[in-house]
C-alpha cells in the first residue's frame, strides 16, 4: 500500500515539478513540502534504531567530487515527546566523527525539522521528511535545508543492513522526479570504520 501511495505521489511530483522551474540556470527547485509524498501511517516506534545511508541524492551532491564518501549511520532514538535525537556516525580523515542532531516533530509525524538549528551557521530552516519506509529493511527520507536564502534538497536510502534493498530503483526515480540527474545520486562506498561500533 506504502509503495502504492509513492509511485501516486511520484506520478503527481512529476507533473506539477514542471510548474515549479525556476529561472536561475542550473538551480533544482526545491518543490513544496506538500508535493513530497509521505508515509501514510507512520510509526515513530518501530522507525528508532540504527539505519545506514546506502545512497545520497541532492543538488550539493556531484558523483565526480562526492565518489568517495564513504557510507556512515544515522540512529534515531525516541524522545517522549516524540522527537528524535538523531546520531550520526562517520569515518573522516583517519577517525569517527560523531554528532547529534534533534529531529523535532511537526504537526505530522512523518515531518520533523532539525530542533537545535542555531548549532548550523546559516541555515534558517531545516526540514526532514518520510517518504516511505517498511521499518525492517528500508526507509526513503527527503529533507529541505534552506542555508543563506538557498533551497537544497537531499534524498536519503536507509538500510538496516549494509545490502542496497530492492527499492534502489525507486529511490533513482524518486531523485530523478525531483530534477536531480544521475550527476547528483550517490552510493556511498562500504565501510566498515566507525559504524559496526
Amino acid at each position: 500500500m506504502a509503495l502504492g501511495l509513492l509511485w501516486l505521489g511520484l506520478v503527481l511530483l512529476g507533473a506539477l515539478q514542471t510548474k515549479a522551474q525556476d529561472s536561475t540556470p542550473n538551480l533544482i527547485p526545491a518543490p513544496p513540502l506538500l508535493w513530497v509524498p509521505v508515509e501514510p501511517v507512520f510509526q515513530e516506534q518501530l522507525f528508532q534504531g540504527k539505519w545506514y545511508v546506502l545512497g545520497l541524492a541532492g543538488n550539493e551532491f556531484n558523483k565526480e567530487k562526492d565518489s568517495q564518501l564513504k557510507m556512515y549511520t544515522d540512529t534515531f532514538e525516541l524522545n517522549e515527546d516524540n522527537s528524535y535525537n538523531v546520531t550520526s556516525a562517520l569515518a573522516w580523515d583517519q577517525r569517527c566523527d560523531h554528532w547529534t542532531k534533534i529531529f523535532t516533530a511537526n504537526l505530522h509525524l512523518d515531518q520533523y525539522t532539525v530542533g537545535n538549528i542555531e548549532r548550523y551557521t546559516g541555515i534558517q530552516s531545516y526540514t526532514a521528511q518520510v517518504v516511505t519506509t517498511d521499518y525492517n529493511q528500508f526507509a526513503i527520507l527527503y529533507f529541505k535545508k534552506v542555508y543563506d536564502n538557498q533551497e537544497n534538497i537531499k534524498v536519503v536510502l536507509y538500510g538496516r543492513t549494509k545490502e542496497l534493498p530492492p527499492v534502489k530503483a525507486i529511490f533513482i526515480i524518486f531523485a530523478k522526479f525531483l530534477g536531480l540527474t544521475d550527476e547528483h545520486i550517490i552510493f556511498p562506498i562500504p565501510n566498515d570504520q566507525c559504524i559496526d561500533e
